[in-house]
């Protein structure tokens, strides 16, 4: 079943630098992109991160086995680089099969956790 599309973005990134959770990884503040592969075949993909002063960070690099789905911590992607925390950004997702995109926030920064999330922008 090929649903979605090749070309996703999502204009708005944060990732907060505190949290007040310790050390519980499930609550520490983050942005992931939650990535569905409903394809038969891998889905190869690249992330590129914009900034609003400096040049874009990547492309990171990923895969989605066939038919399974990757909740992706932009907090842990490393390579080429670390996102700055407390920076905005946006970032571009391209993949060599169609996928869905949806974009996650959860800032815990106060006791009372805030949750954000919405669909990615799809063009491709």
């Amino acid at each position: 079943m090929a649903i979605g599309k090749t070309l996703w973005a999502i204009p708005e990134g944060y990732i907060p630098a505190q949290s007040t959770n310790g050390e519980d990884s499930r609550f520490v503040s983050h942005e992931a992109a939650c990535l569905l592969n409903a394809n038969d075949g891998d889905a190869h993909i690249t992330i590129t991160i914009y900034f609003a002063d400096r040049e874009p960070a990547g492309p990171y690099r990923v895969t989605v086995p066939a038919r399974r789905t990757l909740h992706l911590r932009f907090n842990d992607m490393s390579e080429p680089e670390t996102i700055p925390r407390d920076t905005p950004y946006s970032s571009v997702i391209e993949s060599s099969l169609p996928i869905v995109v949806q974009h996650t926030r959860l800032d815990s920064r106060q006791a009372a956790l805030a949750l954000l999330s919405t669909m990615a922008y799809a063009a491709g």
